[in-house]
C-alpha cells in the first residue's frame, strides 16, 4: 500500500511511517512530495495521504497523526501510548506532555537539518523510534544509574548497525563512479561539487565518507587517487613531473612534490628514478 504526506519530515511524518511499517502495514511505500502536490499525487498513484489538513489521517484537537493511526487501526499497547504522548508533545510543541518530549524534538530538528534527503532520515528515523519503542516497552522505568543507556544503544546496533554494516548507501556507489570518472581528466572534482552533484547535503557527505572510502576523508581520498594516477602515468608514459602535476589536478608542481613525498615517502623524482632502475634490473 502506498502512503503519501508532505516532504521534509521531522517528527509525526516519521513516527507515522515507523507506526505504519511496524503495526500496520509492513510492506507500506512511503512518498513524500512538497505539500501542494499531495492530494493530486495521491489521487493520481491511490495512495492515502496523512499529516495533511482535510484528510482523514490528521490532527485532531491537541491530538496529532499518529493518536490517530493508534485509534483508527486499534492499536492497544501501552508502549505505543507511552510513545504517542512524547510524540504528540514534540510535534505540538506542548512539551509538557511528557519528560522525553523535548529530547525527541531536539533529536529530529537537529537530524532533519543534517539530512536533507527524506528518505535517509525515515531510515534513521526507523532506528529511533525502534529504540523508542524499547525504552516505552521495557526501559521506562529504569534509572539512568541503572544503565538503560547500554540498553538502548545495544538494540540499535542489532536491529540497524550490526544488520547493514556492509550494506553502503546507494550514494556511494555513484560517487565512487564519478571519482573514477575524474581519473581520466584532471582530478578536479571538489566535496561541494560532488554534493551538488549527489544532491546530497555537503556536511553530511563530509561526515559519512570516511565510513565508505578506506577510512580517510574528502580531501585525503582525492589526494590519495591523485597520487595513483601520477605513479601510474610515471609507469606509462614519458610526461615530465610539471606535466604530471597538472594531469593529476594539482595547482603547482611543489603542491604535487609535498604531497607525493607525504604519500610515498620519496620525492616524485627520486621515485621515478628508482622506479625506471627497477625495470632496467628486470
Amino acid at each position: 500500500m502506498k502512503w503519501i504526506t508532505r516532504d521534509r519530515p521531522k517528527i509525526d511524518r516519521i513516527a507515522c511511517p515507523w507506526l505504519i511499517k511496524r503495526f500496520i502495514d509492513p510492506g507500506a511505500q512511503i512518498i513524500y512530495v512538497p505539500f501542494e502536490h499531495v492530494i493530486s499525487t495521491a489521487e493520481k498513484i491511490g495512495a492515502i495521504p496523512f499529516d495533511l489538513p482535510g484528510v482523514e489521517y490528521s490532527h485532531y484537537n491537541d491530538q496529532c497523526t499518529f493518536d490517530y493511526f493508534l485509534k483508527k487501526h486499534t492499536l492497544k499497547d501501552i508502549a505505543l501510548d507511552r510513545m504517542a504522548a512524547i510524540i504528540r508533545g514534540a510535534d505540538t510543541d506542548r512539551l509538557d506532555f511528557a519528560p522525553q518530549a523535548a529530547g525527541l524534538s531536539a533529536i529530529f530538528l537537529g537530524l532533519s537539518r543534517n539530512i536533507t534527503n527524506d528518505h535517509e532520515l525515515l531510515e534513521i528515523g526507523m532506528t529511533v523510534y525502534d529504540a523508542l519503542y524499547t525504552w516505552a516497552k521495557h526501559l521506562q522505568k529504569q534509572k539512568h544509574t541503572q544503565s538503560p543507556v547500554e540498553h538502548l544503544l545495544l538494540d540499535v546496533y542489532n536491529r540497524f548497525l550490526k544488520s547493514n554494516v556492509k550494506k553502503a548507501p546507494e550514494w556511494t556507489r555513484e560517487l565512487k563512479e564519478m571519482i573514477q570518472d575524474q581519473t581520466d581528466t584532471n582530478m578536479s572534482i571538489s566535496l561541494q561539487q560532488a554534493s551538488d552533484s549527489l544532491d546530497i547535503n555537503p556536511a553530511y557527505l563530509s561526515r559519512e565518507f570516511s565510513k565508505y572510502f578506506d577510512n580517510l576523508s574528502f580531501g585525503e581520498y582525492i589526494r590519495k587517487m591523485r597520487i595513483e594516477k601520477a605513479v601510474s602515468l610515471m609507469e606509462s608514459s614519458n610526461y615530465s613531473l610539471t606535466e604530471i602535476a597538472y594531469l593529476t589536478g594539482f595547482s603547482d608542481q611543489s603542491h604535487f612534490n609535498r604531497i607525493f613525498k607525504k604519500q610515498l615517502g620519496e620525492n616524485p623524482s627520486v621515485f621515478r628514478k628508482a622506479m625506471q632502475k627497477g625495470k632496467k634490473n628486470t
